[in-house]
């Protein structure tokens, strides 16, 4: 069964995100808080994690669409293309916030994710999730935890998250109920923003 940590956003244990940090660098799988809904998450670098993921998603990992939770925009130029100055001015207007902004990737994309051209970047409004990124020393691979009631699409209670994933992941972050509104995705790879999904992010950038 998984390992449940209660962690709070207003004062986060350090030693226990440093102990998580280390227990994602090893193949890990997290269950973690956002400013939008619970993330599923592992280590980017490790590909074994990694697959791990993208069958529990019941996806190929080539074709994946996870987010890399990022720290802060400092991040960047390692997995993508050169932006030009509007676009960067945009996404540090917006972030931190409940934003993925997809953007075009460049040759340091980890090789399973080679034949991607574009990388969806996060970097959410919630220290525990920030404060595991600067943990671990590079981004987090991410994808929301769905809920299979027709009402709720993603699960926010955390007893019902580790009761449903609780032998399926390696530790679940306990930080009391999350949201229920996924994170709005932007597509900043042509002239013009392209809104692909609203969610809690305002669509007014």
């Amino acid at each position: 069964m998984a390992q449940v940590i209660k962690l709070y956003e207003e004062n986060t244990d350090q030693k226990q995100l440093i102990k998580i940090a280390k227990a994602m660098r090893d193949g890990a799988l997290v269950i973690y808080p956002t400013d939008t809904v619970y993330g599923l998450g592992c280590d980017i670098t490790n590909k074994a994690a990694l697959e791990k993921v993208a069958h529990l998603k019941g996806v190929k990992l080539e074709k994946a669409n996870f987010s890399f939770i990022c720290e802060d925009l400092s991040n960047l130029s390692d997995y993508t293309a050169q932006i030009d100055s509007s676009t960067f001015k945009l996404l540090k207007r917006n972030l931190p916030g409940p934003y993925t902004f997809v953007l075009n990737g460049n040759n340091n994309l980890p090789s399973v994710f080679k034949k991607k051209k574009t990388v969806g970047i996060r970097v959410p409004d919630n220290a525990i999730a920030t404060g595991l990124v600067k943990a671990l020393g590079n981004p987090i691979i991410s994808t929301s935890i769905k809920d299979d009631d027709e009402v709720l699409e993603y699960t926010t209670d955390p007893s019902l998250i580790e009761e449903k994933w609780g032998k399926l992941v390696d530790i679940i972050i306990d930080a009391g109920y999350g949201g229920n509104i996924g994170s709005t995705v932007i597509d900043l790879t042509t002239s013009e923003p392209t809104l692909i999904r609203e969610g809690k992010g305002s669509i007014e950038l």
